[in-house]
């Protein structure tokens, strides 16, 4: 069984990928996307998105980070990730599930799952341009709004030559919102040769077992529920109900994120909130910080007060 961590506009960046993997147990990671247009991205918007580009492309812990392009150029996108791969990168992964509006509207994302002529075209770019021993994939939804072209775009993904698919088990018109439609990757588990990962509403090891018990998948994408419990891979590997890592472990993670280094202070505390308070579905001592803490904005005083907790 292989579970990554999912990529997540503004929540998985290269400071939550580094705190998430040194705790949990994940095959690899996957970036934020990576927007193209009409230019090949300079060497430091890679960094920036993938610092650990600079690493051998693995987290600290020595985790494998694929990078994800959103886009639809065939020879941007291809060009792109030819220099991404010359940087370092081990993977390339191709964003067709993002449900953003305005990525969307700028045919980005989900909206393709509507072309899978063009969702074909797309992959097969990437895959023709790349070295052969590069693994290119693709993350799509059941549809973009309904299903009726689910079966086209896996497809349309397989025969460009992609290595696996990963599928989010929801439309882009259902949203976030539950239940995740887990028997609908079954037909699509059934129909192609590659592999196909499930994702979507996994948040404990319960829902990992009801996952693949629905989908067939035997491999998972891990988003929000890796976020909201940090040691959940583990849980879901050793077949556990009942977190591992202990408060005082998780305010050690919560410290080093803090001190992660993002530029912006105001960013910074943002999205330890941001992070916190989805902590706080699970951990009742999450709540009780968030109370504590949720009118702090100095970063610094937020990181004494951890470590006064700590203690």
């Amino acid at each position: 069984m292989k579970l990554i961590l999912a990529p997540m506009e503004g929540l998985t960046d290269p400071i939550m990928r580094d705190v998430l993997t040194s705790v949990g147990s994940f095959d690899w990671c996957v970036t934020e996307f990576i927007r193209v247009t009409n230019s090949i991205l300079p060497d430091h918007i890679y960094h920036q998105y993938c610092p650990e580009l600079l690493n051998g492309g693995k987290t600290a812990a020595g985790t494998p980070v694929h990078v994800q392009f959103l886009g639809n150029d065939p020879e941007m996108l291809a060009a792109n990730a030819i220099r991404a791969v010359k940087l370092g990168a081990p993977a390339i992964d191709m964003n067709f599930g993002c449900p953003a509006k305005t990525v969307n509207r700028h045919r980005g994302g989900s909206v393709l799952l509507d072309e899978p002529e063009v969702v074909h075209e797309l992959v097969k770019a990437v895959r023709d341009a790349v070295p052969e021993h590069i693994p290119v994939s693709a993350k799509m939804r059941l549809g973009y709004m309904d299903r009726h072209f689910m079966l086209d775009n896996a497809h349309a993904i397989e025969d460009a030559g992609a290595a696996w698919v990963t599928v989010h088990a929801r439309t882009k018109a259902d949203g976030y919102t539950p239940p995740a439609f887990w028997d609908q990757l079954r037909p699509i588990r059934e129909a192609l040769k590659i592999n196909v990962i499930a994702n979507g509403e996994i948040w404990n090891n319960a829902d990992a077992k009801q996952c693949r018990l629905e989908s067939g998948c035997e491999d998972l994408m891990i988003g929000r529920g890796a976020v909201t419990t940090p040691d959940l891979t583990q849980c879901i590997r050793q077949n556990i109900d009942t977190p591992l890592l202990t408060w005082n472990e998780l305010l050690t993670l919560q410290i080093r994120f803090l001190n992660g280094g993002y530029k912006k202070e105001m960013n910074m505390v943002g999205r330890y909130k941001q992070w916190l308070g989805m902590m706080s579905k699970h951990y009742p001592e999450a709540k009780a910080l968030w109370d504590e803490v949720k009118r702090i904005k100095p970063l610094d005083d937020i990181i004494l007060k951890l470590n006064a907790s700590a203690t």
